[in-house]
């Protein structure tokens, strides 16, 4: 085992045709959307393919469309006998990925729970009701404290993703989303701009999903992770069935810690990080965290073959 972590995306990252690059292993890519599809009697394969992308793009199709894509990648690594990791990690929805790659759950079981996932946090806030927005070149007590003065008695906003230094989303109601994007552009931000979801992952509006998450969690089994999984919720790992229930839960209302995370990866020894799943937003945001570490992301065939003569 050496110095490599193994980092899973989340929503945001998918795209008709993704892993369309990756030929020489499609049989793989294909038994893997196969076996995500039977799970939910859909060909989520033929989604992924040929669309229609808003279909994709909505939140219970595209949370097992992703931990699908994450998944084909990751075995398609460990067929290329590449480097055993050190730890996983997933930035929210990817965190799934990252139990079912380290063995906690069984991917169908994840498949079936992030579909559901999706659903409740849909269900969770009426259409138009919810919003996220990113905000960028401001210190994350800056946002914090735009967040808590902008929140009112019926209209909460708080940080939901610390994605990189002077990069952090917020989420909340989209009035009070609104309001806080207005202070943080008077306060100098080099960008807020209101995001083209309507779902306020990672803030107290998914609560009412939690529950019901809550259940359907309980209905599968969990083991202890194969390697260290760092949790979004406080970038430590677990190694107890409901414990990683309980963070899984604790995750639909708490914020992403991902620049944590990372420099806690790095903390314990991690100088590589592998990007296991379709685009590169992850080694982006590893960049800004962190540019003395290597990262590679394996969303075609020309990086898979680098990492492997690296190796």
């Amino acid at each position: 085992m050496g110095n490599t972590a193994i980092l899973f995306p989340g929503q945001g990252s998918q795209s008709v045709g993704m892993l369309t690059g990756m030929q020489e292993f499609d049989a793989i890519i294909r038994a893997t959307f196969d076996e995500a599809g039977d799970a939910l009697a859909r060909d989520l394969g033929a989604l992924v393919r040929e669309g229609p992308e808003r279909e994709l793009d909505r939140t219970e199709w595209t949370q097992p469309a992703m931990l699908a894509g994450d998944i084909a990648l990751w075995r398609i690594y460990r067929q290329q006998g590449a480097e055993a990791p050190l730890a996983m990690a997933g930035h929210s929805l990817g965190e799934y990925a990252a139990l079912v790659a380290a063995d906690a759950l069984d991917f169908q079981d994840a498949i079936r729970i992030v579909h559901r996932r999706g659903r409740l946090m849909q269900e969770s806030v009426a259409e138009g009701e919810g919003g996220m927005a990113a905000i960028l070149g401001l210190d994350d007590a800056e946002i914090e404290r735009i967040c808590a003065e902008t929140t009112s008695s019926d209209s909460t906003v708080v940080a939901a993703n610390y994605n990189a230094p002077g990069q952090l989303v917020i989420a909340g109601a989209r009035d009070a989303v609104t309001r806080a994007v207005e202070a943080c552009k008077a306060a100098g931000a080099r960008r807020a701009m209101v995001l083209s979801v309507s779902v306020p992952a990672h803030s107290p509006l998914m609560q009412p999903a939690a529950g019901p998450l809550a259940d359907a969690l309980a209905r599968v089994e969990v083991r202890s992770p194969a390697w260290p999984v760092l949790h979004n919720v406080d970038r430590r790992p677990r190694q107890q069935p409901d414990e990683i229930r309980s963070a899984l839960v604790d995750q639909l209302t708490r914020p992403v810690h991902w620049t944590g995370t990372i420099r806690s990866l790095i903390d314990d020894g991690v100088h590589r990080f592998v990007e296991c799943g379709p685009g590169r937003v992850l080694s982006g945001l590893g960049k800004r965290i962190e540019r003395g570490a290597t990262w590679r992301p394996l969303d075609d065939l020309d990086t898979l073959r680098a990492l492997n003569a690296a190796a």
